[in-house]
């Protein structure tokens, strides 16, 4: 009797076993794929999440802020440095409007910021030349 209350109890654990692993998950029960950020919205938030303080009481519109990322990952793709980005063609490339600027040291925050957002693979070529001019 011991023996096949045993047989029967270890033939059960083995089909509740088979059982569980061969079920699948109910559909409600799948997890939803995460929803895509853009490169833009990302970019916002980082520059959101720095507190830029230069933007204290005037700063760039969303707009105007996003017309300089993607120019500087060009320019940094041409083999520009860092510095040459922000300083070259009359500073172009260095964010400031109509009734509203940014010191250097929160401009060399936003090139890293943009770069890891729209360029993530000229990050560590612009945190080095930052770090060379020790602006960084």
């Amino acid at each position: 009797m011991r023996t096949r209350l045993t047989a029967a109890a270890v033939t059960t654990a083995a089909l509740l076993t088979l059982t569980a692993c061969g079920s699948e998950p109910e559909p409600s029960a799948k997890a939803a794929p995460a929803p895509t950020v853009s490169k833009d919205d990302a970019f916002l938030a980082a520059v959101d999440e720095a507190s830029i303080t230069s933007w204290t009481t005037t700063g760039p519109t969303d707009a105007e802020l996003l017309d300089y990322p993607q120019r500087w990952c060009d320019s940094l793709a041409e083999g520009h440095s860092a510095d040459h980005v922000l300083t070259a063609d009359e500073g172009l490339l260095y964010p400031l409007g109509e009734g509203w600027g940014t010191k250097r040291d929160e401009v060399n925050e936003l090139l890293v910021l943009g770069t890891k957002t729209y360029c993530p693979n000229l990050t560590d070529q612009v945190t080095e030349d930052l770090r060379a001019t020790g602006d960084y």
